[in-house]
């Protein structure tokens, strides 16, 4: 990360105050509000193509609703503004998604099946185009899923954990809303857009949902994330680093975390892996994160960001250039009778500082 900023401390004045005196660089940098999204909702992904950032998916969550949107919107932010584009074929939420050579890759997710409130995972993928605003149906993930990662290594694609149903035999049943009749997996499985074809590689050493994974130098890092179930309400949440090779096909501990935290985002820049936000429910507690964590795969250490604006889980991330986009989410913990905490803002920081 550049070192765009340093604070000294403040020096003793006549009343016996301390200020902080900037010296030979910039103010540490702000987050900012840029246009929000055309609606409040969440469990977004984003991904950054060609100096523009595309919003996908996204879940109607209101009690008794549970209906994914397909959402597909365009940020230019030359303009500051959004544009609608050709909604998802088959809209589902808790999708993963990955970019490669100017294509959004899009696999598995949730889809409502008829007639009851469940999540239903599903193993359909999808090529999306920006340049031509289409959409293209690839084969198959061999195995149904969704709230895991997607992260392209050296022209392919692993798409990592997640969950699935536990039902004997039909890993892609529904999951009523709040059941433990699901798997959390580790899964992964290799996609090779050359040849549009899969293969199983080795699991990730501690199954789990709602994490964070991103690639350095060619090693993916899956980062904190929820285990025992898919649902918040359900489950237990982790701060645990494992990192992938996908040369020697083997995982490996990788360290802790600052935060415990699930249903985070964030995205690889310059070498280093942002984390944001997030989710946490237990007895006592409910409630989101705004805290921003910075990890360095090189030397394992973390360092942070000034905090977002608004705290909140299941949003969008993406950097164009030096600035770090969070869009929507929900500003509080999911599953309150009769509430709706999502929210359409939209912020922006600049790394460099400009």
């Amino acid at each position: 990360m550049k070192k765009t900023w340093l604070i000294r401390a403040g020096v003793a004045l006549g009343l016996g105050c301390a200020v902080a005196m900037p010296f030979n660089a910039q103010a540490e940098p702000q987050w900012k509000m840029a246009a929000p999204l055309p609606e409040a909702i969440g469990e977004l992904e984003a991904a950054s193509v060609n100096g523009k950032i595309y919003v996908l998916s996204g879940l109607n969550n209101q009690p008794g609703v549970v209906t994914p949107a397909g959402h597909n919107w365009a940020y230019d932010p030359a303009t500051n503004a959004w544009t609608n584009r050709t909604s998802m074929p088959v809209p589902a939420h808790h999708i993963m998604v990955a970019t490669l050579n100017d294509k959004i890759y899009v696999f598995g997710g949730f889809v409502r099946p008829p007639s009851v409130l469940a999540w239903q995972p599903i193993a359909r993928s999808w090529e999306y185009n920006p340049a031509a605003d289409s959409w293209k149906e690839l084969a198959p993930m061999p195995t149904p899923r969704g709230a895991g990662a997607a992260v392209e290594v050296n022209g392919k694609i692993y798409v990592i954990g997640g969950a699935r149903s536990n039902k004997p035999g039909e890993d892609g049943a529904p999951i009523p809303l709040g059941s433990t009749d699901q798997l959390v997996v580790g899964t992964v499985e290799e996609y090779d857009p050359a040849t549009n074809q899969w293969q199983s590689r080795t699991p990730m050493p501690t199954a789990r949902n709602h994490f964070f994974a991103d690639a350095v130098k060619g090693k993916i890092y899956a980062i904190d994330g929820r285990i025992g179930t898919v649902f918040v309400t359900k489950s237990d949440t982790i701060d645990l680093v494992e990192a992938y090779d996908p040369a020697t096909d083997r995982w490996a501990y990788a360290g802790r975390a600052p935060t415990t935290r699930g249903d985070v985002t964030g995205e690889e820049h310059n070498g280093l892996l942002y984390i944001a936000g997030g989710e946490f429910q237990d007895a006592e507690r409910k409630m989101t994160f705004w805290a921003v964590e910075v990890f360095n795969p090189a030397t394992g250490g973390w360092s942070t960001l000034p905090h977002m604006q608004v705290a909140r889980h299941g949003f969008a991330a993406a950097f164009i250039g030096d600035k770090l986009h969070v869009m929507g989410g929900g500003f509080q913990s999911d599953g309150m009778p009769g509430v709706d905490p999502t929210t359409a803002t939209h912020e922006v920081i600049d790394l460099a500082g400009e």
